[in-house]
């Protein structure tokens, strides 16, 4: 059985949100129970917890340095 649950969001988030949601087959309320499962599944672990490990650091010579670095060098 579901429980109804009051959210304040940003009025100009709500769009945005609704039409991601409608984007992915979802509704809102579908879209943010998802999402609050798939948090308390990570085990509580912050976003550098999780990401970790899991990403290489750009060499020179690979495109995202070289696009990275015109960008911010």
């Amino acid at each position: 059985m579901k429980t109804k649950l009051t959210v304040t969001i940003d009025p100009d988030l709500l769009p945005l949100a609704k039409l991601y949601a409608k984007s992915q087959g979802k509704s809102l309320s579908s879209l943010i129970e998802d999402t609050l499962r798939e948090l308390s599944a990570s085990g509580g672990k912050s976003f550098s917890e999780q990401w970790t490990g899991t990403l290489r650091q750009a060499k020179q010579g690979d495109a995202r340095f070289e696009s990275l670095s015109k960008k911010y060098l």
